[in-house]
């Protein structure tokens, strides 16, 4: 059975979809079959592989399920079996059902959050509703992802903030670079785009191998 990984936020702009296709791409490169369900109804995911050239096309399976709604567990019950990891882009939990209808079945709730006081706030919303499902899923965990960090004293502030949030927060974080927006130009992961992604290429993998880490711990 499939693992599920819901990539998930209160608000948009957090990079989720940035962090799904490159956790899912990288997935897939270590030999796993991998699934990313796009449901968020901007289809940034699909639009994302289908940059990528014909020749070299994105090297996993990029679904669209943006209309399923509140039943979008049951439609990833139909392909558990066919993956290794299904990975869900979330559209903002504030304007769907679909967020509390993923998390569900998910076995993890991967929170991308920008260290600034705005999305920390945000954030407290998605956090209240991963504790509510946690009632229905008791497999489910949850983790928070500093995505577009930055060497600043704001930066620090928020970050110290976010380890005492409720959710435990990944060691790893992916920094503010520009090789997470070349890989969506091109459609691929940050670990195509040679020696000088190679910064990128480490920070993503060690977020995978901390997350894979993640799902094997009671």
């Amino acid at each position: 059975m499939a693992k599920i990984i819901a990539v998930a936020n209160q608000k948009g702009g957090p990079g989720k979809t940035t962090v799904t296709m490159n956790l899912a791409g990288t997935l897939a490169l270590r030999g796993h079959s991998v699934l990313v369900a796009d449901t968020d109804p901007q289809g940034s995911a699909l639009r994302w592989s289908a940059s990528a050239e014909e020749e070299k096309p994105f090297p996993t399976v990029v679904s669209g399920l943006s209309q399923a709604g509140a039943k979008t567990h049951r439609e990833l019950q139909k392909v558990f079996h066919l993956y290794d990891f299904i990975l869900v882009d979330c559209p903002p939990a504030i304007e769907s059902q679909v967020p509390q209808s993923v998390l569900l079945v998910a076995d993890l709730a991967l929170l991308p959050v920008i260290p600034s006081p705005v999305d920390l706030w945000a954030a407290q919303g998605i956090v209240q509703l991963i504790e509510q499902v946690q009632g229905l899923n008791e497999n489910l965990k949850a983790r928070v992802l500093v995505n577009q960090a930055e060497n600043t004293n704001l930066s620090g502030e928020v970050v110290s903030i976010l380890a005492d949030f409720g959710v435990p927060m990944l060691e790893s974080q992916l920094r503010r670079r520009t090789a997470y927006r070349e890989a969506a130009l091109y459609g691929t992961t940050v670990h195509d785009l040679g020696s000088k992604a190679k910064p990128a290429s480490e920070e993503v993998n060690r977020l995978v191998d901390e997350i894979l880490k993640a799902l094997e711990d009671d």
